[in-house]
């Protein structure tokens, strides 16, 4: 397919609501949410809302059908995720025309960066649901390339990039353009550097064989919407590519919005854990153990939003800033209590699920 190319204006996704999917636009804002398409929400003239998707250039929309069809089959398995509108010619995404579009039914809810108990035991159940649906898929079963690759991350090669972004840092000091923001950044990315050098150990002390499938890939707090305590929808399944079932765990369950803001993280994240557990037996205890230590190397590894702030300004880049303020805050808490999270972890696999 060829690459799809951004929506320079509501008319144009408006026209091309109404010629390929007969969705006459009454109404067309575009959301301050998502980094990776332009989201808009559409209300029609017969009164029916949408959620239309925009795939800016270079999207690999072959990879964002098969994530399409991951969706619909969770959605069909009982697990709660927004319906797909097919286009005329019956295909889950219009590539007809140089914009690429996905349509999807309006879900009603909101998202909670920071969920209470019981949005937390349903977000376990779901996952958990998830993980147990996709574990056979022929795709769970082939080579993890990603995983690896993970595994062999060159911290030399992060040290350089942070040298750089603190270069363009002391550059705005010195012409006088720096802001709040930059002294945020400078002092994170020198503690960033300074942590750096536990990653060898960290993945050393990980497993030899943990579990490769197929799993939602970015099921985070931003990817759920609540109706008060229910959840009412799954967002954004990544395409099936098979990779550590202990990422899509310990990023849920030690998001970093929860480890930086609440004291009370380490219950929560037992209290995630058990849900899933319950819904996914199948799952191996070694991958509960590791999946602490799978979340603080990911985010440790990472300098997604301050990356972005200095060399690639993402879609809502104050957003970004925020967030990696949080990440950062989340991996020295995670840092400073791996023994505790540790032993936490082995007591919960030694209970069992409740």
């Amino acid at each position: 397919m060829p690459s799809p190319s951004p929506v320079s204006s509501t008319g144009v996704l408006s026209q091309i609501l109404a010629d390929h999917y007969g969705l006459r636009v009454r109404d067309l804002v575009q959301l301050p949410i998502g980094q990776g398409t332009v989201n808009y929400r559409a209300t029609c003239d017969d009164g029916r809302e949408m959620f239309v998707k925009n795939y800016p250039p270079g999207t690999d929309v072959d990879a964002e059908l098969r994530a399409i069809g991951l969706s619909e089959l969770a959605r069909r398995r009982g697990i709660p995720a927004a319906p797909v509108v097919e286009n005329a010619h019956g295909a889950f995404i219009d590539a007809s025309t140089p914009h690429a579009v996905s349509v999807w039914q309006w879900m009603h809810g909101g998202v909670e960066t920071v969920l209470n108990g019981t949005q937390t035991v349903q977000a376990g159940d779901a996952l958990g649901r998830i993980h147990a649906l996709f574990a056979p898929l022929p795709e769970s079963s082939a080579p993890a390339p990603q995983a690896d690759a993970w595994r062999n991350v060159d911290p030399a090669r992060l040290e350089v990039t942070i040298d750089q972004l603190l270069k363009i840092i002391a550059e705005r000091t010195r012409t006088g353009v720096a802001d709040t923001f930059d002294a945020e950044a400078e002092r994170t990315l020198r503690e960033r550097r300074a942590m750096l050098e536990r990653i060898p150990k960290l993945i050393a002390e990980l497993p030899d064989h943990l579990t490769t499938q197929v799993l939602h890939s970015d099921f985070s707090p931003v990817n759920l919407l609540f109706d008060g305590d229910m959840l009412t929808a799954v967002l954004d399944f990544r395409p099936p590519e098979p990779f550590l079932l202990s990422y899509d765990v310990g990023r849920m369950a030690f998001y970093p919005n929860t480890v930086a803001t609440d004291p009370r993280w380490m219950q929560t994240a037992g209290t995630f854990i058990d849900t899933y557990r319950q819904a996914n037996p199948a799952v191996a205890d070694a991958d509960v153990l590791a999946c602490a230590r799978v979340a603080l190397l990911q985010l440790l590894t990472s300098l997604y939003g301050v990356k972005q702030h200095y060399l690639k300004p993402g879609l809502f880049q104050d957003d970004l800033d925020t967030f990696w303020l949080l990440r950062h805050q989340a991996v020295a808490e995670l840092l400073a209590h791996l023994p505790d999270t540790d032993q936490f972890l082995a007591d919960l696999v030694t209970a069992g699920p409740r």
